[in-house]
């Protein structure tokens, strides 16, 4: 699977924000266009990030390849503007003042690592994490340890708050954690 163009990025940039603005205005859920580009159709995990005057006010995605690009850019925008539960859905009026971010994720990998030496495989600026154990779950985006200039440690100790376990629970032999990369596109402030 390629990676994706410029152009495209720029697409999927547009489709996020056509999606969110029909739906805050018409409540209606858009079906994708025709004549996107063909990786469009390509299953693809992507997270799409809503900024607010530099400020995050959502962020929804699916990490697994389990739909179509097209789909998830939709689903996941909807439901970053709707549906975070970390924030009062986003108005139509304030929309205006939002920017949008897609981050179109490679397969995550598990890695089979003594957790001591898990650091030695995170790259910062490069992977993103997911951290799993048990029931509990949590996926860091690989721009988020750069923006606060976290170490691998800090990283994987983040990864872990976020998902409700303990910072140190990527210590224990049954927490899984993969990385993964990602391609990032920007709307212009």
């Amino acid at each position: 699977m390629s990676r994706l163009t410029e152009e495209e990025g720029k697409e999927g940039l547009k489709l996020a924000r056509e999606a969110i603005e029909v739906y805050l205005r018409d409540n209606e859920k858009i079906k994708p266009k025709k004549g996107l580009p063909a990786s469009f159709d390509e299953k693809r995990g992507v997270f799409v990030t809503l900024n607010k005057y530099g400020n995050l006010r959502g962020c929804i995605g699916y990490p697994y390849q389990v739909f179509k690009l097209k789909e998830a850019i939709i689903d996941a925008a909807i439901s970053a503007a709707v549906s975070d539960p970390r924030f009062p859905p986003v108005t139509e009026d304030e929309f205006a003042d939002v920017t949008i971010e897609l981050t179109v994720l490679e397969l995550p990998q598990l890695l089979k690592v003594e957790p001591k030496d898990l650091p030695n495989h995170v790259e910062i600026g490069k992977h993103g994490l997911i951290v799993k154990k048990g029931v509990f779950q949590g996926l860091l985006l690989p721009q988020v340890a750069k923006e606060y200039n976290w170490s691998s440690e800090e990283f994987l100790c983040e990864s872990c708050w976020k998902a409700g376990l303990p910072q140190d629970a990527w210590l224990d032999e049954d927490t899984e954690v993969s990385i993964f990369e990602g391609q990032i596109f920007k709307e212009e402030e």
